[in-house]
């Protein structure tokens, strides 16, 4: 099988090095060329990086592992490439402008992709391309999850239909990992970063829910497990980008959270949804 990488940073890396190690021949496409090197890592023989992207067309399979950021740029880039392969959508996050989720992008720009798949889960890059245990939720139609068991079957993988769902969980998980680093440095104490927590993750269940997610889905690898990962850890973007923001510091890197947390906010408000404590946060982060 030939598997398509679209977005060659840590996730993308990673994702490409245990599809060829399951045996997948690998392209990896990255803009400028240059890929995540993880320590003591060694890049497998079957696969290959390329700054073409017309070379991922005759793929078997694509995995688009781009920031949401450039969510929208690259699928209008590979659109013209397309031929008809599952897609699995490896990118958590919302869209900044928009508040669009990354499968109501693909819907918009990508309307012929009828079948597709999200990958979420709780998933550091550098431990999966470490080959570490690690689950996922794979959420869509039954050829994208079967595509995405053939050429990912290194990870433990749940599957399931609720799209929205696992994107959600995606998006909140961010928002509320910002929040829990913040409240690590700037709450009175461990009581009150407790409460904050379980509001705001309830007000995340709420909005989804409104959207036609689905219980069962925020209890998964997607919901539960992701949200422990990332809102437990300084190794998290998102807790790390709290953090610095409770100290009076510029967060480094990409920090999602930012971006899913007014995303979140205005999509409950077009849902009539109350989020009051995500409000209540975003305002003493001074990120409105």
């Amino acid at each position: 099988m030939n598997v398509g990488v679209i977005g060659a940073g840590a996730w993308g890396t990673a994702l490409s090095i245990i599809s060829a190690r399951g045996g997948a021949d690998v392209i990896l496409w990255s803009y400028d060329g240059e890929y995540k090197h993880f320590d003591d890592v060694e890049m497998p023989q079957n696969l290959r990086v390329t700054q073409n992207i017309a070379e991922i067309g005759q793929c078997d399979t694509w995995l688009i592992v781009t920031p949401a950021a450039f969510f929208r740029e690259t699928l209008r880039n590979a659109a013209q490439y397309y031929n008809n392969q599952p897609i699995i959508i490896c990118t958590k996050g919302a869209e900044s402008a928009t508040g669009d989720f990354m499968s109501e992008i693909m819907a918009s720009e990508l309307p012929n992709a009828s079948d597709f798949g999200v990958l979420s889960g709780p998933q550091f890059a550098a431990e999966v391309a470490r080959g570490i245990p690690t689950g996922s939720t794979l959420a869509g139609t039954p050829r994208a999850i079967e595509s995405g068991r053939a050429v990912l079957h290194l990870l433990h993988i749940n599957s399931c239909n609720d799209v929205i769902g696992t994107e959600m969980c995606g998006v909140g998980k961010n928002a509320v990992a910002l929040i829990c680093g913040y409240n690590s440095v700037a709450a009175a104490g461990e009581n009150e970063r407790a409460l904050i927590f379980t509001r705001a993750w309830n007000e995340v269940m709420q909005i989804g829910l409104k959207c036609g997610a689905q219980m069962q889905t925020f209890l998964d690898l997607c919901g539960i497990g992701d949200l422990f990962l990332s809102a437990t850890s300084a190794t998290s973007r998102n807790f790390a980008g709290g953090m610095a923001i409770a100290r009076g510091e510029k967060p480094s890197g990409t920090v999602e959270g930012i971006f899913a947390l007014d995303g979140l906010i205005g999509r409950a408000k077009n849902n009539g949804v109350e989020t009051p404590i995500l409000i209540e946060m975003q305002k003493k982060m001074g990120l409105k």
